[in-house]
């Protein structure tokens, strides 16, 4: 099976200006390029951005594959297409980082071999770190009922609203890096905010929020 809707329906805006030298966790509405990210990170002269909403809706692979981060479509179109929406000089500014590509914590999933990018998705263990941390991960504290039993799948905790993001006003469904419960399925934030260990199909289309390290 194959995307059939794998391109972009986001338009840049024009107002956004340079980052600011000097930001801190927590900080909100930061401009960057053509983009609006928030601060999740400051560690060692850099920071760690990421989108405020979803920017556009993609597939994580264009067909289904059993992939990793390091082989998937949505990898090349962030650090390629994606990357070249940047002038040559804020490109300079965004770090290429080491990415830790951890295998699934519930399924076990492998996440591939670490890769070095510019341009990322947050990790289901980055999201926990960064938007709310209930223990539930750790517990595989899930919710889903299948043939009457509760079946580790969906976290849904005190933290989902800080986990909501929307697009063209509406909630959306946004994918992480991590690998879901198989090779064919990638890991995400649903539409209300829960966190989806297991994920779905690499072919769907969803949301994409891109993160990056800027050097400040």
């Amino acid at each position: 099976m194959e995307c059939k809707k794998c391109n972009s329906r986001w338009e840049p805006g024009q107002n956004a200006s340079k980052a600011p030298d000097s930001l801190t966790p927590g900080q909100r509405n930061v401009s960057f390029g053509k983009y609006i990210w928030r601060v999740l990170d400051v560690q060692n002269g850099r920071a760690l951005l990421l989108t405020e909403e979803i920017l556009e809706e993609r597939c994580y692979n264009s067909k289904w594959a059993r992939v990793t981060w390091e082989t998937c479509d949505l990898r090349k179109y962030l650090n390629g297409t994606f990357l070249q929406s940047f002038s040559g000089q804020e490109q300079e500014r965004i770090a290429k980082t080491e990415i830790r590509n951890a295998d699934n914590p519930w399924y076990g999933t492998s996440g591939g071999r670490d890769t070095v990018d510019q341009v990322f998705l947050l990790s289901i263990d980055e999201v926990v770190k960064y938007f709310g941390d209930s223990g539930d991960l750790r517990a595989r504290k899930g919710w889903y009922y299948e043939n009457g039993e509760d079946v580790p799948y969906y976290i849904n905790d005190e933290y989902n609203s800080a986990r909501i993001v929307k697009y063209r006003g509406e909630e959306g469904w946004w994918w992480l890096r991590s690998p879901g419960y198989d090779g064919g399925y990638a890991a995400g934030v649903v539409d209300d905010g829960g966190l989806g260990v297991l994920g779905d199909n690499v072919f769907l289309v969803y949301g994409v929020r891109p993160a990056l390290w800027l050097n400040l």
